[in-house]
């Protein structure tokens, strides 16, 4: 089993900056695959980023040179740096983890998520 908790939401300011954080517990922390998801309201969960055990990063479009993900193994932690952040930012964002590789921007494919935290971007 492998158990999420994110942190670090909140509400800021057209343009300015955020980081998440993300806990996790397991014992093969290190090779899963984690990913960043975002759900605004009436709208479906999307993909936002992800990061290989490798160290490989992937993202969305959309948040592309504003968003940036990594991770801290010794830590157990992921985390989302997010700068120039904009109104269409604002959602609930999750953190989730697969093993191996493959499918990252997939939610169908992620068998654990933390709880969520509540990120608001005011115009």
């Amino acid at each position: 089993q492998v158990q999420l908790v994110e942190s670090g939401g909140g509400l800021v300011q057209a343009g300015g900056s955020l980081r998440l954080s993300c806990a996790a517990s397991g014992r093969t922390f290190s090779n899963y695959i984690m990913g960043w998801f975002r759900q605004a309201p009436g709208k479906e969960r999307e993909f936002v980023a992800a990061i290989y055990w490798s160290g490989s990063t992937y993202y969305a479009d959309s948040v592309k040179g504003r968003l940036t993900i990594s991770r801290d193994n010794a830590k157990n932690t992921v985390y989302l740096q997010m700068n120039s952040l904009k109104p269409e930012d604002t959602a609930v964002y999750y953190c989730a983890a697969k093993i191996l590789t493959g499918s990252y921007y997939d939610k169908t494919k992620y068998p654990y998520w933390g709880q969520g935290t509540q990120v608001t971007v005011s115009s």
